[in-house]
């Protein structure tokens, strides 16, 4: 390997040194710059480390583990899925809006990306600033679904019930202004009915107490309910996807029980902080695009319901600044607020 060096002054003049030899004179010199000494494919030069916002047990982290998966494969180094949660999401999109090493990301959703600029009087971050979005990961069903002690069978049935006692039943999520407080709320809103919200810490132990009857009903990304529901230990009224589900065939859509247009989704990109420099965010957009569209992390989503994407930074970019203009008025209108 060539390791000299050439500086020419003018058009007639030429130095050749090593870079040991350029430091050096430079160092003695009193003069600083900055040469890019390195080669930029030696990015990533340690593990990566992946945050997901949320506790451990729900949609969010089934979708972060599949794609750490597959770029880790391709990257050559391992790409660490690590839970973070607390305040809605906003610690660990604090921590890494701050970040510097180059070597951590964070896992984007409908509520760290979108709800919670519209609830928090002052968010610890900006969405949009602080943050290159890489690729939108997947697209996850929401699933309505109740203890199975509850005396309906259909979403038809729930509304006639939840009417005839309004109030006294209160349903879970993973937080004020999370993806499942999001879509109860359009719910509530569609169906003109009142039930109490309880948040929880994380997706996990609100399903924990709703299995239990501590809960009478909730909304979850599909990911995290499937096994439940297939082993009776939850009973799904309705899902929120515009077709019924391949994986649960009978159960019919909310669109389907009387309620037109209804629709909720929601959905999981990867991030960069906006500090991260540009070759490595394009490194970064090409290896997670992949793994976002391998077989593998398709069927691996697909058993679990959800759909894998993969979109260009581009296409994310612009999907983000659409779902801040849909549900900006939901919200107001819900008047979700913070814990």
């Amino acid at each position: 390997m060539n390791n000299n060096i050439t500086l020419a002054f003018d058009n007639t003049i030429h130095i050749s040194l090593t870079r040991r030899q350029l430091l050096l004179g430079l160092a003695s010199s009193g003069l600083t710059v900055s040469i890019g000494l390195a080669n930029a494919d030696s990015w990533p030069n340690k593990p990566l480390r992946l945050l997901v916002p949320f506790a451990p047990g729900g949609s969010s982290e089934i979708v972060a583990r599949a794609l750490a998966g597959e770029m880790a494969k391709t990257m050559g180094q391992n790409v660490f899925v690590e839970n973070k949660p607390g305040g809605a999401g906003n610690i660990a999109m604090q921590e890494v809006a701050n970040a510097t090493d180059e070597h951590t990301l964070i896992l984007g959703h409908i509520g760290t990306l979108v709800v919670n600029q519209y609830i928090f009087a002052k968010l610890p971050y900006d969405p949009i600033k602080d943050f290159t979005p890489i690729t939108l990961i997947a697209k996850v069903p929401s699933l309505y679904v109740v203890h199975p002690d509850l005396p309906v069978k259909n979403l038809k049935e729930f509304v006639a019930f939840a009417k005839a006692k309004p109030g006294q039943l209160n349903y879970g999520s993973a937080g004020n202004g999370s993806a499942g407080h999001l879509a109860f709320e359009y719910l509530k809103m569609a169906t003109e009915t009142f039930m109490l919200h309880v948040p929880y810490r994380g997706t996990g132990p609100m399903l924990t107490d709703l299995m239990a009857g501590r809960l009478q009903a909730a909304a979850v990304g599909a990911p995290a309910l499937l096994q439940f529901i297939k082993a009776g230990k939850l009973r799904c009224i309705a899902t929120g996807t515009s077709i019924r589900l391949p994986q649960l065939p009978d159960i019919p859509t909310v669109a389907e029980q009387g309620y037109k247009g209804f629709e909720m989704t929601q959905w999981y990109g990867l991030l960069a902080p906006s500090k991260m420099v540009k070759a490595n965010i394009d490194k970064l957009e090409k290896e997670a695009m992949a793994a976002a569209r391998t077989k593998l992390v398709h069927d691996k989503l697909s058993q679990d319901t959800a759909l894998a994407v993969g979109d260009t930074l581009a296409e994310f970019e612009a999907f983000i600044k659409l779902e801040q203009e849909r549900w900006k008025p939901v919200i107001a209108r819900g008047q979700i607020k913070p814990e």
